[in-house]
This record gives structure tokens, C-alpha cells and sequence, in this order.
């Protein structure tokens, strides 16, 4: 079992390059011969499908046991041991960087995730872009991506760790501008890549500080050095590293970049916003959280942070139309919340709302991909009557949002009872600032009322009301109009069917502990947001129950101008300062070359008028010459 996670990773990793290496051959366009495009993309699909459940059994096997000790919270019997090995030492001159590979009772767990989360979304791409002439790039970067996410899960090293980091930010770049032909989609994706480097500047010097504090990259020996690290290096390195989290996890202030990411194919959100990407800020907190509980005021930013992100997001996703963009907020608003456990003081809580978020929110992801191929559109005031139509899709969502929600007996209800707990503790004990925690706890509870406002009202404009008109194009004479009322292929349907299972039943795993004070509070608030949505609906079916907002709604709908800010304070003087530099290069540096030339040709022409060819010029000239030596000599001789 030591070489299960190199294999767990080495096996998405060989898909990857197979599929872009193999699954064409021999070299053909698929463009030309249809039967060829069609052949590629069943090839590259068992290319991509076949490895990475594979590597979900190696991962699963790996997690049999510490997975479910740690979902417990067991801190009665010492944790297992890591299982895993070093391949390695690379020798820098300075402190090694060490390969090593292993997995203990936390990455054991997160490696199920995501490996199940990427075979369900691989085997969803089958249907949902059979036709697509590149799909085998795109399994190929998603096999790719799957392979980063373990290296990040599985890696022994901080910096082994940042390498499969920054791989995971080229895969997204790669893959949310698929459909690079539409410049909104370019555009997305090279928003997502700037500003996730952004945050990860900091994040790698973070890394360094650390290494060089414990003098040692290896993540068991920076822990075990953690004491004897001053506060001030602490805080540096945690403050730094915050900045990564914020970037990858899309947390308050560089949260931009994930709602405009829905621009790329629905199974991507899926994959970045349930098991990797996002999921990977909050994983190093955890992994690193002997760390962040050795910094106070870093505990204390993350609160704020959290609550902000938690409550202004769940604002945003109520006033949203496009229902891919309502869960992209809705992402951001949960990922705040496990921000917010740790925070308070609790991996455990954090993480298990990290898995059950992975599975419902992967389940809601792919049921709306599976809405917006049959609707043809992203837009709710398209959608609606839906549950007639598309009964499979319709039940499996409804559990999604349940969990979303926190309604019992769904996953969501469990993990975020123990995260709205460990606030409501954070309070008595004084793990954070008295501040902090009130402000934390507070933004909590309002975002359980809002959250059940915006997923009740996705669930009624989508599936309930009078279906939207389409007007459809004339039809050629003699045949008549063909409305497809049926449901998603096959390969779409199943990974619904097989995530709705842990979205609704995953919260009993791991012996979950109800507060039923807690619980209780948070059922009733949901509801009430649930219950005022409802009302706004039931007077108006047609009209959008985000009215409520009242005069909020245009706020929130520009999710409170956050991007127009940004714009003005660093896009726009960026923008300009490049105008500048290109014409400093334009009017000075090329100036001053295409002076040159011209002064050159301008002696070249005077000099020329002495070349004109006339002999008696040339003979005046040389008496000229001849006369001015003679009288140079006689007068100073």
C-alpha cells in the first residue's frame, strides 16, 4: 500500500497524456471525416474514464479506515500512520526539497473526493459533449487536472505540494475557456488565471518562510517545528499563505474570478467548484492547522473574511438569473463556511462540510447542466415546469438543494450543523476575538436564512410554474416542429442517480453529533427564508421572487459592484499605465531609431550635392583646397 498514491496519482496523470497523444491517432482531422471525430472521442473516453477509476479504488482502499476515524473525530487513540514513501531527494543548495508521497486520515478522505468527483464528471462529458470536436483535450486536461488535485492531496512537501498547485491553475485556464471562440469565455478564463497568481505570490513565499523557519519543506517537520517558531514568523507565513487560499478557494477579496468561470462547460464547474480547485484552499489550512492555531490574528482575518464571503455571496446568488451563476455565488458562500469552522477552531467540521459540499454541489452542477441541454439556455426566466419533463433531474436537484439548504436528513444538515456549532463554542471559549467571533457567528446564521431564499427560488423558477415559450424557427414545408421533451443521455443521468446517494446520506457517516439548539436554529431560519421566497412566489408565479430585495436587488445582482471597483482602482490605471509604456515605446525608443535613420539620410542627401558628377566642380574644388593650404602656410609658417 506505500505506492497507492503515487499510482493514485501516476494513473490520471498517464491518461492525460495518452489521451492527448493517442486519442487520435492515426493523426486524422475529425473535421474532415465524422466517422473519425467520432471514433477519437469514444477512444479518448476509455482513455480518460477507465484510469481514474482506478485510481478512485486506490483511493478508496487508502481511505477505508482513516477516512471514516477522522469524519468521527476520534482524538481518543493516536492517529494512524501516514502510508506512503520518499522517491527522492532534489538537492537545491540550500534546503532539499524531499518527493515524497503519502496519505493519513486527512488526504485518505479528500482523495475519495476527488477521485470520485472526476470519474462522475468524466463519464457526464461523455454525453454532454459527445459531438464536440475537442473533446479529447478537454478529458485529457480534466485527467490532468485530476492527477494536480491528488499531487496537492497526497504530497509529503510544501513545495512538491505547490507544484501540482500551479498545474491545477493551467488546467483551469485550459479548460473554462474551451469554448475559446467566444472572447466572453477567453476573457473568463484569463481573469481565473490572473487573479488565482495573484494570490498565489503569496502563497509561495509563504511556503518559503516556513521552510526556511523549520529548515525543512517536508509538512510533518514543519509541524513538529511550529513551536519553536516566533510569533512574528508565524503570523507572516499564515498572512501569506491566506493570500493563496483566498485565490484558489475564491474567498473574499479575490473571489471575483469564480462566478465569471461559468462561462466554461457545466461538468467543469462541477469538477473546479465540488473536488478540486476551490477545495484546495481550505485543504491546506486544514493540513497546515497546527500552523494557523499558533497565529491568532491570522485566525482573526480569516473570520472576517469568512464573513463577509459567506453572507455577501449568499446575498448575490438570490439575485442572480443565470442558474449557474446562482450556484457559483452559492460556492462561494459555502467555502466561506468551512473558512469560518476553521477559523473557529475547527479541521474536523471544515472538512466534513468539504465532502458533503463536494458531492451536493457536484450533484446540483451536473443537474443543471442537464437543464440548460434540454432548455438550451442558462437564464431562469427560460426555465420552468420542468418537473414534468425531466422527473430524474428534477428529484435528484431537489435533494441537492435540500442539502444545499441544510434540511435533514440530507448531508448538508449534519456538516453544517457541526461547523454552526463550533462558531457558537468559538463564542464561550475565545478562540477568536470577541469581534471576530460575534461578527462570524452572526453572518452565519443570516446565511443559512438567505441561502434558503436563493435555492428555494432556483428550485421553483426551474422546475415549477408555466413553462417558457420558445419560438422556433419556421420549418422546412412538409415537416413539421420536433421538441425534445425527453430526458439527458444515459451517461448524463447515472452520475446523477449515484451522487444523489452521498448528497442526501453521506452527513450519517462518521458517527455525526447534532446540537439540537443549534440544529434547530438553523432548520428554522432556512425555512423562513425558504417560507418568504415561497409567498413572493405564490402572488406572482412569473414574476422573480428576488424582488424582495427591494431596492438591494441591482447590489446584489452586481454582487455590491465589486468587480466595478476593481476596475477602477486596478484595471483601468493598469490599462492606462499600458498605453503609456506603448507609446513612451511608440514616440520615444522607436522615435528616437526612426530619427536616427532619418538624420542619416538627410547628412547622406548633403553629401551627395558634392557627388553630382561635374568635373569642373570637382577641379574648382581641389584649387579651392589648394589655395587655402598655400595661404594656411604663408600666414603661419
Amino acid at each position: 500500500m506505500t505506492t497507492f498514491p503515487l499510482l493514485a496519482v501516476l494513473l490520471p496523470f498517464l491518461a492525460a497524456f495518452a489521451g492527448l497523444l493517442l486519442s487520435r491517432w492515426p493523426h486524422r482531422r475529425p473535421s474532415a471525416t465524422p466517422a473519425a471525430g467520432k471514433q477519437a472521442n469514444t477512444r479518448a473516453a476509455w482513455l480518460a474514464i477507465v484510469p481514474t477509476a482506478a485510481a478512485a479504488v486506490l483511493a478508496a482502499w487508502l481511505a477505508w479506515d482513516p477516512g471514516f476515524a477522522f469524519l468521527a473525530g476520534d482524538t481518543t487513540s493516536p492517529p494512524p500512520e501516514p502510508t506512503g514513501q520518499t522517491y527522492g531527494t532534489v538537492t537545491t543548495g540550500g534546503i532539499p526539497i524531499s518527493l515524497t508521497l503519502q496519505a493519513d486520515n486527512l488526504s485518505a478522505i479528500l482523495g475519495v473526493l476527488v477521485t470520485l468527483v472526476a470519474l462522475a464528471v468524466q463519464v457526464y462529458s461523455v454525453g454532454y459533449l459527445k459531438d464536440d470536436p475537442r473533446y479529447p483535450s478537454y478529458s485529457a486536461f480534466i485527467s490532468l487536472f485530476t492527477s494536480a488535485m491528488l499531487l496537492v492531496v497526497y504530497a509529503g512537501d510544501l513545495l512538491v505540494l505547490y507544484v501540482g498547485w500551479e498545474i491545477m491553475g493551467l488546467c483551469s485556464y485550459l479548460l473554462i475557456g474551451h469554448w475559446w471562440e467566444d472572447r466572453g469565455n477567453s476573457r473568463a478564463a484569463v481573469k481565473a488565471f490572473l487573479v488565482t497568481r495573484l494570490g498565489d505570490v503569496g502563497f509561495l513565499f509563504g511556503i518559503f518562510v516556513l521552510g526556511l523557519a523549520a529548515g525543512s519543506f517536508r509538512i510533518a517537520d514543519v509541524l513538529a517545528k511550529v513551536p519553536e517558531m516566533s510569533s512574528a514568523t508565524l503570523v507572516t507565513a499564515t498572512m501569506l499563505l491566506l493570500a493563496g487560499v483566498a485565490g484558489k478557494s475564491a474567498q473574499v477579496p479575490l473571489h471575483t474570478w469564480l462566478p465569471d468561470a461559468m462561462a466554461g462547460p457545466t461538468p467543469i464547474s462541477a469538477l473546479i467548484h465540488a473536488a478540486t480547485m476551490v477545495a484546495a484552499g481550505i485543504f491546506i489550512v486544514a493540513r497546515l492547522f497546527v500552523v494557523f492555531q499558533a497565529a491568532p490574528p491570522t485566525l482573526d482575518v480569516l473570520a472576517v473574511m469568512a464573513a463577509l464571503g459567506m453572507l455577501g455571496a449568499a446575498l448575490a446568488a438570490l439575485a442572480q438569473d443565470d442558474l449557474k451563476r446562482v450556484l457559483a455565488y452559492s460556492t462561494v458562500s459555502q467555502l466561506a463556511y468551512m473558512a469560518g469552522g476553521l477559523a473557529a477552531g475547527s479541521d474536523t467540521s471544515a472538512i466534513f462540510h468539504l465532502l458533503t459540499h463536494g458531492a451536493f454541489k457536484a450533484l446540483l452542477f451536473l443537474c443543471a447542466g442537464a437543464v440548460i441541454h434540454h432548455v438550451g439556455s442558462n437564464l431562469m426566466t427560460q426555465m420552468g415546469g420542468l418537473r414534468r419533463e425531466l422527473p430524474i433531474t428534477f428529484v435528484t436537484m431537489t435533494i441537492g438543494f435540500a442539502a444545499l439548504m441544510g434540511i435533514p436528513p440530507a448531508s448538508g444538515f449534519f456538516s453544517k450543523d457541526a461547523i454552526l456549532a463550533t462558531m457558537d463554542d468559538a463564542l464561550a471559549t475565545g478562540a477568536l476575538t470577541d469581534a471576530a467571533a460575534l461578527l462570524l457567528y452572526a453572518c452565519a446564521l443570516a446565511t443559512v436564512a438567505v441561502t434558503g431564499a436563493y435555492a428555494t427560488r432556483a428550485w421553483l423558477r426551474t422546475f415549477f410554474g408555466e413553462a417558457r415559450a420558445v419560438a422556433l424557427p419556421e420549418p422546412e414545408p412538409g415537416t413539421a416542429h420536433v421538441v425534445d421533451v425527453t430526458e439527458a443521455p444515459r451517461t448524463m443521468l447515472v452520475p446523477l442517480i449515484l451522487l444523489a446517494v452521498p448528497a442526501l446520506l453521506l452527513g450519517f457517516a462518521g458517527e455525526p453529533h447534532v446540537d439540537l439548539g443549534v440544529a434547530a436554529i438553523s432548520v428554522v431560519l432556512a425555512l423562513l427564508g425558504a417560507g418568504a421566497v415561497y409567498a413572493f412566489w405564490r402572488m406572482d408565479p412569473v414574476a422573480d421572487p428576488a424582488r424582495l430585495l427591494g431596492p438591494l436587488r441591482a447590489p446584489c445582482e452586481r454582487a455590491f459592484y465589486v468587480d466595478s471597483l476593481y476596475a477602477a482602482l486596478f484595471v483601468r490605471p493598469a490599462m492606462a499605465l499600458a498605453r503609456l509604456v506603448v507609446r513612451t515605446d511608440d514616440v520615444v525608443v522607436d522615435g528616437a531609431v526612426r530619427g536616427s535613420g532619418r538624420s542619416a539620410r538627410g547628412l547622406s542627401g548633403i553629401l551627395r550635392l558634392a557627388q553630382n558628377g561635374n568635373v569642373q566642380l570637382y577641379v574648382s574644388g581641389l584649387l579651392a583646397g589648394v589655395l587655402l593650404i598655400v595661404v594656411g602656410a604663408v600666414m603661419f609658417a
